[in-house]
């Protein structure tokens, strides 16, 4: 698995014959889950603190949300990391899951999202800007990504 997320990750199979119907549905599922990885560890970067916390939170979303091991998760985890490192926007990532998730599961993405930010009980206006900014490039509205952070804050008794 290793082998096949670094070569998606750094192009290294041009050389390969990768014409199969399951070695295309993994790599995009393999895309998918970077995207997804990506887009959290950006935010939890983004107010210039990347807790304990907020890492065992990313990894145990990505468990449940891809039915991933642990190892799994890692991995995915490291190559985002370089994803992000090496990334000039997040339209990279939030493309990724604009073309294989509906209006539902992108919702239950910036749902996380607020929960990974409140996982310290504070905003940080980097965070806010930067979630503001996924949710629209994910083609939600701002009312929406508002809801969800209403909803959220309920949910963890945040005033």
């Amino acid at each position: 698995m290793l082998n096949s997320l670094r070569k998606l990750l750094f192009n290294e199979d041009k050389d390969e014959n990768r014409n199969s119907s399951s070695d295309k549905s993994a790599s995009k599922e393999h895309k998918l889950e970077i995207a997804t990885c990506a887009l959290f560890i950006e935010l939890a970067k983004a107010d210039g603190d990347f807790s304990a916390q907020e890492r065992d939170f990313i990894i145990e979303k990505m468990r449940r949300c891809f039915n991933l091991q642990e190892s799994e998760v890692n991995i995915i985890f490291e190559l985002a990391e370089l994803k992000v490192d090496n990334s000039i926007s997040i339209y990279e990532f939030t493309s990724e899951l604009n073309n294989h998730f509906n209006q539902s599961e992108k919702e239950s993405v910036v749902k996380n999202l607020w929960r990974l930010i409140y996982t310290d009980k504070k905003l940080n206006a980097y965070e806010d800007s930067l979630i503001k900014k996924i949710g629209l490039t994910m083609n939600l509205e701002h009312k929406q990504i508002i809801d969800l952070k209403l909803s959220v804050k309920r949910e963890l008794n945040i005033d």
